[in-house]
């Protein structure tokens, strides 16, 4: 069994790196190799996969991935934890060292990655970029087939929520543009170093095809920017300015089979598709 990085070991590398973890990057290190197996176990991984992690950071995630697949990418934006993870995976699994590739970059803005492309997404995602981090990967790499993601638990209720939902909002169309998803389990505080002040969830998600429309991506998520900028008023008012007239909302909406009294959020991504393409 693959050795697995505790409490102990984290606060070890921490302290011989001279790091102290960062708020402004979002940094909370899984600490407890029990949440570790439980991620990899849930992931529903492959033993033939190539898998994108990001953030590693001291690489506890890491190490158990190596240990279920063929290749792990692992991109991580501060420098000093990038440099160290291939020293980590060597000293502790010298067996699965070939088996990563570290990319030092902010994953919100990673354009390509080495090698054969990523079929799934596993990563422990900083609360503050979760969801950019997530639609981003999801554009810019069509090979991600499926994924888990760790994210703060108010941010995985807005990622899964169903229409109708009081917390149905952006996040929850825009990911449904690209994966049906699902919440996968809770995360208790303790596992983390340092103890956020927040609870976590997992998050599951496989890509599908996006709804029909006769509009692009950017066209129909600049539909449901609007349609959400100010929740509480109806379609036609909120879609105004996107459409050029309150009178404009009204001909578009009821062309693409949508009541204009309606909110955006009792509408599908299908729903918004449809109105993007009847401008």
């Amino acid at each position: 069994m693959t050795a697995l990085l505790g409490p102990a070991a984290v606060r070890d590398i921490a302290g011989r790196l001279g790091i102290r973890p960062s708020k402004r990057l979002g940094q909370n290190f899984v600490i407890d190799p029990g949440t570790v197996r439980r991620i990899v176990t849930l992931a529903d991984l492959r033993p033939q996969d190539v898998v994108l992690e990001v953030g590693p950071g001291f690489g506890s995630l890491t190490l158990g991935l190596l240990a279920a697949v063929r290749r792990v990418i692992a991109v991580e934006v501060d420098r000093g934890l990038a440099a160290e993870l291939p020293h980590t995976v060597a000293a502790l699994a010298p067996g699965l060292a070939p088996r990563l590739d570290v990319v030092t970059a902010d994953a919100a803005r990673v354009a390509s990655l080495p090698g054969e492309p990523p079929a799934a997404l596993v990563a422990n995602l900083p609360y503050n970029v979760a969801v950019p981090v997530v639609l981003h990967l999801l554009a810019a790499f069509g090979s991600l087939e499926r994924g888990l993601v760790m994210v703060q638990a108010e941010v995985a209720d807005r990622m899964t929520a169903p229409p109708g939902s009081r917390v149905y909002g952006v996040p929850s169309v825009k990911l449904a543009w690209y994966a049906s998803a699902r919440r996968a389990g809770a995360v208790p505080r303790a596992v983390f170093w340092p103890v956020p002040n927040v609870d976590s969830g997992l998050v599951a998600f496989a890509r599908r095809p996006p709804p029909a429309a006769g509009a692009s991506r950017e066209e129909v998520f600049a539909v449901v920017d609007a349609a959400f900028a100010q929740r509480r008023k109806t379609l036609r008012a909120a879609l105004a300015g996107w459409a050029g007239t309150p009178a404009g909302a009204e001909r578009i909406l009821r062309a693409a089979g949508v009541d204009p009294g309606a909110r955006g959020e009792s509408l599908t991504v299908a729903d918004f598709a449809r109105i993007a393409g009847a401008r």
